[in-house]
């Protein structure tokens, strides 16, 4: 589906991957960019630092449905990449992840369908995979209704992509690791043999759209990422600090994992596609 001359709304759409998004997005000039999120800061933020006419701001949450269907009017392809991330923080509020995650990915699908949306793309994360803690299970959850949707639309296309960790992003690992390096404090890390596949913001947002452009419905797309120790990145970022093993915290993997072999991953060069219906 060309992106050129869409609406094309984004749920969480003032997060760090949400902006990224907005960004290349507008090098294919669509006819409006609709940034929903919760976070007014976040949006006041984001709309200095990228200001263009085809880009508008609803303060809204994916949990109310009244203002996600407004938000949805006359949308052709809608991003839904709002969520809670955070693995401690949805292990201590586990009724709000689910609210989130969860009934806010319901109300997704039910505003995509009710509006007629042509495309609806939602960020999944490797944690789905075998999930061991509230986060992984909520975006494996959001995953089977996202797959599923379509069977309840003619008009609808629903798929995800399922990423790893994102290098850079606000709140993640790498700008924790520059700022405790910078303030000379010690890096607690986990575990000596811990690791995450890792991508980068901007070749997330650029295989998001690419998504948004070859994905049939019920399917998961999954770029290849690399796989890397924690403890190699701290060494290379900062390779004078001091470093203390923790332990593994409630809900962590020691590695996490892209797909599993029941899925049947097909390999695509430089993807993996999963599912779909003929």
């Amino acid at each position: 589906m060309e992106l050129t001359d869409k609406v094309i709304l984004i749920t969480g759409g003032s997060g760090s991957l949400g902006e990224v998004v907005t960004k290349k997005l507008l090098e294919y000039k669509p006819r409006a960019i609709r940034i929903y999120s919760r976070g007014e800061y976040l949006q006041w933020e984001m709309k200095q630092r990228i200001q263009s006419p085809l880009l508008r701001f609803f303060i809204g949450d994916v949990r109310d449905k009244e203002r996600l269907s407004r938000a949805c009017t006359d949308v052709d392809i809608l991003i839904h990449a709002a969520a809670l991330k955070h693995v401690d923080v949805c292990e201590y509020n586990p009724i709000e992840a689910i609210y989130t995650n969860i009934d806010g990915s319901i109300n997704v699908i039910n505003a995509a369908i009710d509006n007629k949306i042509a495309k609806v793309l939602a960020i999944s994360s490797d944690k789905a995979v075998h999930p061991i803690n509230l986060y992984g299970a909520t975006k494996l959850c959001m995953e089977k209704l996202i797959c599923q949707a379509g069977v309840y639309s003619p008009h609808t296309i629903f798929g995800c992509v399922r990423f790893g960790n994102f290098w850079g992003s606000s709140g993640s690992l790498i700008p924790k690791i520059l700022r405790l390096a910078d303030n000379k404090e010690p890096i607690e890390v986990t575990d000596a043999e811990m690791s995450r596949f890792w991508i980068t913001l901007d070749e997330a947002a650029q295989f998001t759209l690419r998504a948004c452009e070859i994905i049939e419905d019920g399917q998961i797309l999954l770029p290849k990422m690399k796989q890397r120790a924690i403890l190699e990145i701290v060494k290379e970022l900062a390779p004078s600090s001091e470093v203390r093993f923790v332990g593994k915290k409630q809900g962590e993997k020691l590695h996490e994992m892209l797909m599993t072999d029941d899925e049947l991953p097909i390999d695509m060069g430089d993807y993996f596609l999963i599912g779909g219906r003929k």
